[in-house]
Parts: C-alpha cells; structure tokens; sequence
C-alpha cells in the first residue's frame, strides 16, 4: 500500500500517526539485531518505516535486503530510501524493481550526501543531478505504482543560501510527482510551524511529516547536528549542560523533550510525526508511551502472525503453527509458492504446498554469542535447565525460539518452566483461550468486536524412554490429539484424519469464521526437518568429542518431536493433567532458584 494512502485515511479520521527511521548495520549480526528490533517496534503501530541508503550506494544490497524482509517477513509498510548518489540509471531500476519485486510501494527520492572522501556533490555518469530528476524518472518508467516522499529542511539545505527560492525547487519536486515531505530533524518546533506556514505561501499543499529525533547523549547530539549544522535553541543546552555526563538523565531528558515537541505540533494542527530512531527503540518507546499513542490491536494484529505484505501472500491467512517462532524460516520457504491459503488450509498434496524442503537451517546467533548464552551443558539435566530458564525468562533465546515468548505465555510460563525440569523440552506452546474479546491486549487480534479462540497446544523433544508413558496418558483423554517424530522419520499419531486441525481461529461481525493457525502433517513432517536440524547447529558450536557435543547429538540422533493439541478449548488444565504437575519440594525449590542458574562454562 501507497504510504500516502495511509496518511489521508489518518489525516480524514483526524487521528495522530508516526513512522520509524532505520539505517542498515554494517555486520551480519547488526543486521539480524535490527530484524529483532523492527519486530518488537511493529506493536507501537508504525504507519510504515523508511530505511536509508548509504551514501554513493555504499548499503544497496543491505537496504534492498531490509526492505524486502520488512514486507515480506515482518509485514511492515516500507518506504525505501534511494539516492542520486553514485547511481547510474541502471542501478537505479535494479533498485526500483527489486523494491516492487517485495511488494515495496514507496520511496523517499534524494539527491544524497557526497561519497565518502568528496566534498562537493556531482552527478555520476548516466546518473541524475537532482532530487527532482529522480522523482520525475521514476513517475515516467512506473507511473502511479509508488509513493513517492522527497526531503524538506525546515532550516534550510546546509549548501543553500536563498531560503525562498529552496522552497521554489521543493515545489518542483511536488509537482514532478513526489506526494509527500519528510523533514530532516530540527529542534525548534516555532521554526517548524514557520516552515509549514512559507510552504503553505508558495503553493505546497501535500502533507508535511516533522523529523523528530529523542537525544540518546550529549555527545551523541553534538555528532549529529554537526552533519547538517541544525540549529539547537540555548535553552536546550541549558538544561543539558549540568546532566551531560549522565546518559540515563540525557536521554530522560530527550524523551520528554520530544514529547513536548509533538504535543506543541499537535496544537498547531500537525498529526504525522517521523522518528528517527538510530536503530534505538526505548526513548521512541516511551515517547509515544506517555503521548499516549496507543495503537488500535486490529491495526498491530490483524491475525495472530504478523501478515506478510508481500504481493503475492496478500490473501494469505492461514499458517501452521509449528513456525511461530521462526517466522523468516517459514517465509522463505515458502517464498516460491504460487498460491497460499486463504480461509483454511488446502489439500496438503497439491503442488503450492509440496516445497517445505531445502531451506537452509542455521541459528541465530554467532558462535560466541550461543556459547555465552547456553554454556557448556554435559547432562541431560543441564539441557532442561536451559529450557526451563528459557521458559522463566532468564535466557534470551533457545534455537527454536529466537525471542522472548509471547505476552499470552505468562499464564503458563510456572508450568512450562516446570515440565521443562521434568525433561520435555517445550518449543512452541498456547494457552486455552475461550471467547476472549478481539480487543484484548494480551490474547486478541483481528477486527473489533469479534471473539476470538485457541486450543491448548504444545510443542516437545521428548526422550523415547518417557514417550510411552506420554502417550499412554494421552490415549486416556479422548480430548487430545497428537503427532510425535523422531529424526529418521518414523511418526506416530491417534489422528483420524490427515486433514488440517484448527487451533486458532476468530469470530467477527459480517466475516466468516476465520482459522489463522493450524496443525497438519505434511507441514508438521517438514518442519521436523529443521526442528531436528537445529539441534545438529547447536552441537556444532562445540568442539568434536566434547561432552556437549556428544551429548547434543545425542538427543538428536534418539528424541521424539510431539506436538499435543487439547481440542477441548474450554478445559484450560486439560494438557497439563498429562505431566502430573502435583509440584514436590525438590521441584519447586529449582522453579524458584531456575533464574539464577547457569550451566557449567
């Protein structure tokens, strides 16, 4: 979707709206970091994000990657930066295609800075001279496919002196067909106001976004209007001058300083405010926090996943379950899919869902990071120590959960932590839930004024010497459901059908009933692949021999992968009866000291 689409729905509903900046990290690593942030900041309800493009080029490929992984993993709206800039018109249409390819329907048309070792700006070979050329380049070769957002400069362009007749060539850029302006940052809201009042003079009618930037540090502020030369009021430095050398007090300071800032433009009429957020979530965070900038859950979980904005996925709205926490690992994939299911989930054997193969499974962290967070375990008790950490939140990632679980975990964290010490290893998990309204924070999504559903699932390694009894108790509950695999291959299930199994599903006004996550046995013999092969990444980080290489393997090479659907959704203990969680004294006391423990290094 067109950004500019957006913003006339916020500006007619008169609601206010933000955007986040991000620049690409110069490591692999930054990269995925940056993924992790994007992904937590899509809940502060970002109307889209821009990515920037490095000076002369220097970022394309990582920009490009972003951006892609943005639409289509992450389903954030995205708005690609694309600079003049040692850019030859055929590096330009590999940008512009690549960036359609993804589904990206937005640019931000800049002239860019020097390259690296220039002073003075000059036009490549082949290339464009001015933002405006770029702007009418791109209406000419693609029409109305993209939004396209140019640059203002509320203080004036750093290399122009004639302030009027800036504005004379800003309005060129307008009427060449760009829709919209983002400032640069400033910090002096009167100077802002000012700027709108002269553009609104000469005839620029589209909407004006303010550049908003919390400082993080004194120094770090000193760095960054040294770029520009933005002018920063006394009274700033003032109240900087005795806090300074006080990070924590700066960036306090910073984030009340910009929301004054945007209550001062919200009285003057501005609704649309853009971040820059320098890679950095906290003070953007708690600035919208204490603004008071809550975004609507429908727009922030329209289903339980985050939908891909990818073209092709745009009727997409049903997955398994088993990838809720590898979400990239499921996209891609599936990427090469013709089709994707749009209200349940097709026959398993036609040919869009026959290629769950072949992806390449690797962790998430590098080697060292791994090592520090997971140790040196040499027993099997070590291993269920970690997922019982894991489970309480004392350890940041296990290889089949990158991330922190999901807030609606809370209510079953004591016993997955619990069930993890008895030696099931837990990697995917949900509560019952039953009938809970749409609208609420912890388990709803989807349109307003719905209910939504969930049976109780869980997702375990378990050793074969335990799984007989675990399936002995589950065929004493007609309630439950189960497929259980071990690496070679042999499956096990009490499943009547090879048919989908709903485990997720809402119910709003005028739609049909809708059943976004589901379990079902091709994609659950697909995923055992790269459940198991996780398991082979994590012994590789330890050297040949080693015990927890030895060990690792092990559990590979002999545990059952099972997953267990209650379909009762109105029993909320139902799946927990099957482990006996009567709590004795030995587990307890390591429940209550699990937070503290490490494995041995």
């Amino acid at each position: 979707m067109k950004v500019i689409d957006k913003i006339r729905e916020a500006e007619s509903e008169g609601r206010p709206y933000w955007s986040f900046e991000y620049f690409p990290p110069k490591t692999a690593q930054g990269v995925q970091n940056l993924y992790d942030r994007m992904e937590r900041m899509y809940r502060l309800g970002p109307e889209y994000i821009d990515v920037t493009w490095g000076a002369g080029g220097t970022t394309s490929d990582i920009t490009s990657e972003i951006v892609s992984t943005a639409q289509s993993v992450y389903g954030l709206e995205t708005m690609m930066h694309l600079t003049c800039t040692n850019m030859p018109r055929e590096k330009v249409d590999e940008a512009l295609k690549n960036a359609k390819a993804c589904g990206c329907q937005n640019i931000l048309a800049l002239r860019g800075d020097p390259p690296k070792g220039q002073t003075e700006w000059e036009a490549c070979e082949g290339g464009f001279t001015y933002a405006v050329d770029l702007v009418k380049y791109i209406r000419e070769q693609y029409g109305d496919y993209f939004g396209i957002a140019v640059a203002g400069h509320p203080e004036g362009h750093i290399e122009v002196t004639d302030r009027e007749q800036e504005l004379i060539h800003l309005k060129e850029k307008i009427e060449a067909g760009a829709d919209m302006i983002i400032t640069q940052l400033f910090f002096d809201v009167d100077m802002f106001i000012d700027y709108v009042k002269r553009c609104r003079a000469v005839g620029i009618k589209c909407p004006i976004i303010p550049g908003i930037f919390p400082i993080q540090s004194y120094n770090g502020l000193k760095r960054v209007i040294s770029f520009n030369n933005n002018h920063v009021p006394d009274e700033i430095w003032a109240a900087l001058e005795p806090i300074k050398d006080d990070d924590a007090a700066v960036k306090e300071y910073g984030i009340q300083l910009a929301v004054d800032f945007v209550k001062k433009m919200r009285a003057a009429g501005v609704n649309g405010f853009h971040f820059y957020t320098f890679n950095l979530e906290r003070s953007t965070r708690l600035t919208l926090e204490r603004l008071g900038f809550v975004p609507s859950l429908e727009a922030v979980k329209p289903l339980p996943w985050n939908p891909s904005l990818h073209k092709k996925r745009a009727k997409e709205t049903v997955r398994p379950i088993f990838w809720k926490n590898r979400t990239k690992s499921y996209i891609q994939r599936t990427e090469s899919w013709d089709e994707f299911p749009n209200g349940r989930w097709g026959d398993s054997r036609s040919p869009a869902f026959g290629e769950l193969d072949g992806y390449g499974v690797s962790l998430k962290y590098p080697k060292k990071e791994c090592l520090e967070m997971w140790g040196y375990p040499s027993s099997s008790d070590d291993i269920a120590a970690l997922f019982a950490r894991y489970c309480k939140g004392s350890l940041n990632s296990l290889p089949w959960s990158a991330q922190q679980l999901d807030p609606e975990t809370e209510v079953i964290r004591q016993r997955l932590a619990a069930i993890n010490l008895l030696g099931y290893l837990t990697i995917n998990s949900q509560p019952a839930v039953n009938g809970v309204k749409s609208s609420d924070r912890t388990y709803g999504w989807g349109p307003n004024n719905g209910y939504v559903y969930q049976k109780a699932y869980l997702e375990l390694f378990v050793a074969p010497d335990d799984l007989g009894g675990l399936l002995k108790k589950i065929d004493s509950d007609p309630e439950i459901t189960y497929y259980a695999v071990n690496k070679q291959g042999d499956l096990k299930t009490n499943s009547k059908s090879d048919g989908p199994n709903a485990v997720t599903w809402g119910v709003f006004p005028g739609k049909e009933i809708v059943q976004p996550t589901i379990v079902e046995v091709t994609a659950f013999m697909a995923w055992k692949e790269e459940a198991f092969e996780l398991w082979n990444e994590w012994a590789q980080i330890y050297d040949e021999g080693s015990p927890s290489r030895t060990l690792i393997n092990d559990i590979a090479n002999n545990y059952y992968l099972i997953n267990i659907v209650h379909n009762d959704f109105q029993d909320e203990n139902g799946i927990w009866r099957l482990f006996n969680l009567e709590i004795d004294g030995d587990l307890f006391r390591k429940l209550t000291t699990i937070t503290s423990d490490t494995v041995s290094r």
